[in-house]
């Protein structure tokens, strides 16, 4: 007989099994305990606003002058900390959010519904056009690519849909169509040239699109110079107006900041999403992102896919640059004004949002948050708004540096490699 024949039957029912799974709540533990890519994004947030509630308050000079005499009254001085900072933020909340007075006042019947509404609208219209050049950037990652011409793309997108929008005349559903359609072609445009670029004579695509960057900045400001562009009887660089059948269709009230930008943005998200997972497309991505030797020897065109994805890139770019021409935020104009900060705070959204569709969307609404707060925090504490910017620099800051975040709460994550090491890197969340 063998061991195994010989072994009692006893002894054979007691051999320990593995097919029961760990529980959701140890997988949880788990999760916290390594700090995988969803906490370090939180501890990340945590730590940017800790840092941001610390700027605030000693950059108030009332909190300063308590802590003149820390030692002889320390609890003035925390007070005084505490104040400062939950007064902020609490205006912070109240501008993106809402305001739980106004609710209340709504329920007494002394507030209207649009009152109550608004910052939560404000929100949703600032984060879409971030949403939008946010997935620009995040989709030029997955090919190991970085846009940093993003601005240079919103600025083609927005003069071509502006222009398209006041100079001809069409039916009310086609015109807007047509208006945004030329967004996306226009930044879809730009994005080609640094694309093919790339693709025939290898030339850096973050040298390329930060000189297209510039042409177009200053292609913006010659043609709203020109008669075609111009506004009659204005000497200031501001376009004509895009008329009513090529605006954005406001979705909550004349009263209410929400417009159909929002539903453009939700849809690019969508499908950036089925592209990215469903497509060939897609999975050339990956894989020229991956490794753009092992692409090319398995018979893809990296060049063929550098040009494409640039195309695409520019073009959701461009639909941002053209979301905000045609919505109320620009009076339904083109102005010196759409060389902002889009193009720069769309790559900080990409990083945030780990180069991934829903988390860019999710990205794009907590910057809006912080873009639409911060006017009622400065009116109604004095923060200067450089704070919110400070703090989304830091949200960044920790995001690309994941190690420094498990340092600092002691998690043990992998240091290198994986999600967070090719973010670290720069490309391919």
């Amino acid at each position: 007989m063998t061991g195994a024949e010989s072994q009692p039957p006893a002894a054979q029912e007691e051999q320990p099994t593995h097919d029961a799974q760990p529980s959701i709540g140890a997988n949880l533990v788990q999760a916290i305990v390594r700090g995988n890519s969803v906490v370090v994004t939180i501890l990340a947030i945590a730590l940017a606003l800790l840092l941001g509630a610390l700027l605030i308050a000693f950059s108030d000079d009332a909190v300063l002058s308590k802590f003149g005499y820390f030692f002889a009254a320390p609890m003035d001085a925390l007070n005084a900390f505490g104040s400062s900072v939950s007064n902020a933020y609490g205006a912070l909340f109240r501008g993106a959010i809402v305001a739980p007075s106004t609710v209340s006042a709504y329920a007494a019947g002394h507030a209207t519904a649009s009152q109550v509404f608004y910052p939560i609208c404000l929100t949703l219209a600032d984060a879409a056009p971030l949403i939008l050049a946010g997935l620009s950037v995040s989709i030029a990652f997955r090919a190991g690519l970085f846009n940093i011409g993003a601005q240079g793309q919103v600025i083609t997108g927005g003069l071509l849909a502006g222009y398209l929008g006041f100079a001809i005349h069409l039916p009310i559903v086609m015109h807007l169509v047509v208006a945004i359609a030329g967004g996306f072609v226009g930044g879809a445009a730009w994005g080609w040239i640094a694309g093919t670029l790339k693709a025939t004579t290898g030339a850096h695509e973050v040298i390329t699109t930060i000189m297209l960057n510039y042409v177009a900045a200053s292609l913006l400001n010659y043609l709203l110079a020109t008669s075609a562009y111009q506004r009659p009887g204005q000497q200031d660089l501001i376009s004509k107006i895009v008329r009513p059948n090529a605006r954005l269709p406001l979705l909550a009230g004349t009263r209410l900041p929400l417009d159909f930008g929002v539903i453009v943005a939700i849809l690019a998200a969508v499908a950036c999403a089925w592209l990215l997972s469903r497509s060939t497309f897609g999975f050339e991505l990956k894989a020229v992102g991956g490794n753009a030797d092992a692409a090319r020897t398995a018979g893809m065109s990296v060049g063929g896919t550098y040009a494409l994805v640039m195309l695409v890139a520019g073009g959701l770019a461009g639909l941002a640059g053209g979301a905000q021409v045609l919505s109320t935020s620009t009076s339904y104009s083109i102005t010196g004004g759409l060389n902002s900060s889009l193009g720069p705070n769309a790559i900080t959204v990409a990083l945030l949002g780990r180069a991934r569709p829903l988390g860019t969307v999710l990205a794009g609404l907590l910057f809006g948050a912080l873009q639409a707060g911060s006017i009622t925090m400065q009116a109604v504490t004095q923060t200067p708004v450089d704070v919110v910017t400070v703090v989304q620099a830091l949200i960044v800051l920790f995001i690309a540096a994941p190690p420094l975040v498990r340092g600092i709460f002691r998690l043990r994550g992998s240091r290198t490699g994986g999600q967070d090491g090719a973010l670290a890197k720069g490309w391919n969340g």
